[in-house]
C-alpha cells in the first residue's frame, strides 16, 4: 500500500480527451518525511511513520521532539502507514510522484461538523404531516416500550451530534498527478472542509 498526508484545496471541473466533464477535488501534497519504521521483528507489524509540515521551534516541547531522529525537524502531523509497499529510508522525503501509475485511491479525512441535529436531518426521517392541526412534525416519536422492559435500547436513531467523524471514501479515480507543483487531482468529492488534512492511499479494494 502507498499513502501520503496532504491538504484538501477544493473542488473544480476537469474535461477529458472526449470533452466529458468530471467533478474533481484537488489535493496538495507537500513533502512527507519518513521519520521512522516499524518492523515485524521488533514491533509485531510493518509500518512507515510519516511526518507532515515543520513545527515552529517555539511550539516544540522536549518530549515531543524526542520521537524525531537527529537531523529531522519536528513535524505537526505524525502518522503510521501500515503495510507500506515502497522501499523507503528514514529521513527520505516522499512527494506526490509516489502515486505515478496509480489509477484508484482511497481518501481518509474528518467530515464537516454539523452540530446537534434532529432525526430528520441526521437520519433522514420523513417526519409527520405539515398540515394545520398536526402535532407531529419533526419529532423522533416513541423511543421505548410501554411495558417491560422499560428502557430505550442501544443504537436507537435519535437526535445527536452529526458530522466531524473519520470518513473513508474508496475507489476514487486519479485524474492527474502533478509532481512538479505537488498536486493530485481526484475524481469526485472528498470529506472535510477546505484546507483540512487528508490521507491519500492506494485503493485496497480495486486494482491499481
Amino acid at each position: 500500500m502507498l499513502a501520503l498526508i496532504g491538504k484538501k484545496i477544493g473542488m473544480t471541473q476537469v474535461f477529458d480527451e472526449t470533452g466529458r466533464l468530471s467533478p474533481a477535488t484537488v489535493i496538495a501534497v507537500e513533502a512527507n518525511t519518513v521519520i521512522g519504521r516499524k518492523t515485524e521483528e521488533k514491533d509485531g507489524y510493518n509500518a512507515v511513520v510519516l511526518g507532515y509540515r515543520d513545527m515552529k521551534k517555539s511550539h516544540v516541547t522536549k518530549p515531543y521532539a524526542g520521537q524525531f531522529p537527529e537531523g529531522i525537524e519536528p513535524k505537526k502531523t505524525v502518522q503510521e502507514m501500515r503495510e507500506f509497499s515502497a522501499p523507503v529510508e528514514v529521513g527520505q522525503a516522499l512527494g506526490v510522484d509516489l502515486f505515478n501509475g496509480t489509477r484508484f485511491v482511497d481518501v481518509i479525512a474528518t467530515s464537516k461538523g454539523k452540530g446537534f441535529q434532529g432525526v430528520v436531518k441526521r437520519w433522514g426521517f420523513a417526519g409527520g404531516r405539515n398540515t394545520h392541526g398536526s402535532k407531529f412534525h419533526r419529532e423522533p416519536g416513541s423511543t421505548g416500550q410501554s411495558t417491560y422492559p422499560h428502557k430505550t435500547f442501544k443504537n436507537m436513531k435519535l437526535p445527536g451530534r452529526m458530522g466531524r467523524a473519520r470518513v473513508t471514501v474508496q475507489n476514487l479515480k486519479v485524474l492527474k498527478v502533478d509532481a512538479e507543483n505537488g498536486f493530485i487531482v481526484i475524481r469526485g468529492a472528498v470529506p472535510g472542509p477546505r484546507n483540512c488534512l487528508v490521507v491519500v492511499r492506494s485503493a485496497v479494494k480495486k486494482a491499481k
